[in-house]
């Protein structure tokens, strides 16, 4: 257990998303409370009117010895079996089996240390149930809940005989075998419930990456039939005509010359509407991108909120920030950790100011901004505007955008 704490010690926490904080405080959770278990229920069950005589101490000094030995193979395994439950690592079979071994052991030595000095059977249910719990947490999450349930409910017959044998009364050895029964529901509930919350949490932080990858996809997409509409129709006409010019020249016409001036024109046509395709000069609605943003935002988890004019802005200053808007939520998929986007428009002396601002900022960022932004400051200078972005130093993100309206 300190081992991982050390390893995980060695990032900032500021620096991990939110699935991982949740999973390293459920793992901590687990594994300190089987070691409280320990050290509340099974190490004074020993000290408890414990007679200085060899035998009682022996099996004292055992008892408590195997049981720090369960809580330290118990928690190692669950962490193990948790790994394997959520798809990261193989079912540590050895490990289960070691775990079994020593929840075996205890049980025995509790029993044969309640025969030597007589120690009250009213403690005996809470040390029954900490034996057996490191067990069944890891177990739980390795088999069918069916099937862990009824196996573990068959762990209390040899639990019931086991302490019958050792002179603890009838009902009262009934009452431990139901015990270790009803430790399967409640080992179920906290090991189990609590790894397939964080599965869910995983899935849906891998659904958040794929929706970033999906809106990247389909920028390129539009970005390729854009350039398909602005190439294919001219590149084919530049080809007819420069097959024409070549079969006038070769008959001597005069007209070839007036149809490799017409493939000229054409070409430089297309090389203008490539430069304005590449440089986003085409028009992008900006409420459309807004309503986009808005959709994909929800749809991954993040909370937005905008505000702003519906209109009063020019196709140019709209496009320029629709693109602005397109360029901060694929960031804001792709970066961070957000829980919320609030995106404000104001429109005041000519001028149009669109802030978008996130927070889930590392207070480090662990890689270097991309080309995104360079790109929006040069469609931005291209009118005249301006962009500035960068952390605010309290874990937010503010992206700020000015084009003349």
């Amino acid at each position: 257990m300190f081992g991982r704490i050390h390893k995980w010690h060695g990032r900032q926490w500021r620096d991990r998303s939110r699935v991982e904080k949740v999973e390293f405080q459920s793992r901590l959770i687990w594994d300190l409370s089987i070691w409280l278990l320990f050290l509340s229920w099974d190490v004074p069950f020993v000290l408890l009117g414990l007679r200085h005589e060899p035998l009682p101490l022996a099996l004292g000094v055992a008892t408590i010895g195997a049981g720090a030995a369960a809580a330290f193979q118990g928690t190692r395994v669950h962490r193990r079996a948790l790994d394997h439950y959520l798809g990261r690592g193989e079912m540590p079979r050895r490990g289960l089996l070691g775990t079994g071994a020593l929840c075996g052991l205890s049980l025995v030595l509790v029993a044969a240390l309640r025969a030597a000095h007589g120690t009250p059977d009213d403690t005996l249910m809470l040390v029954v149930l900490y034996v057996v719990l490191p067990f069944g947490m890891a177990y739980c999450l390795l088999v069918p809940r069916r099937r862990f349930l009824l196996r573990f409910a068959l762990l209390g017959i040899p639990v019931a005989a086991l302490f019958a044998a050792v002179g603890v009364s009838q009902g009262r050895a009934v009452g431990l075998a139901v015990a270790v029964v009803l430790c399967g529901p409640w080992a179920l509930t906290v090991s189990r419930c609590g790894a397939w919350t964080l599965s869910v949490m995983w899935e849906s932080d891998r659904a958040r990456e794929t929706e970033a990858r999906l809106a990247v996809a389909e920028e390129r997409l539009r970005f390729g039939r854009d350039m398909h509409d602005v190439l294919g129709r001219n590149l084919a006409v530049i080809a007819l005509k420069a097959e024409l010019a070549v079969q006038l020249a070769q008959r001597g016409r005069p007209e070839a010359e007036a149809q490799m001036v017409e493939v000229q024109r054409i070409a430089q046509e297309s090389q203008k509407e490539v430069r304005e395709v590449v440089r986003g000069y085409r028009e992008a609605d900006l409420g459309v991108e807004i309503e986009g943003a808005l959709g994909v935002l929800e749809a991954a988890g993040i909370g937005c909120a905008y505000s702003g004019p519906a209109e009063g802005l020019t196709v140019e200053a709209q496009s320029a920030l629709g693109w602005v808007v397109r360029e901060a939520t694929t960031n804001v998929l792709r970066h961070g950790d957000a829980r919320s986007v609030a995106i404000r428009l104001t429109v005041a002396d000519g001028t149009a100011t669109l802030v978008v601002e996130n927070d889930g900022v590392p207070e480090r960022p662990a890689t270097a901004p991309g080309s995104g932004l360079a790109g929006l400051r040069e469609r931005l200078s291209a009118l005249g505007g301006t962009l500035e972005a960068g952390p605010t130093g309290d874990g937010l993100f503010r992206l700020t955008a000015e084009v003349p309206r």
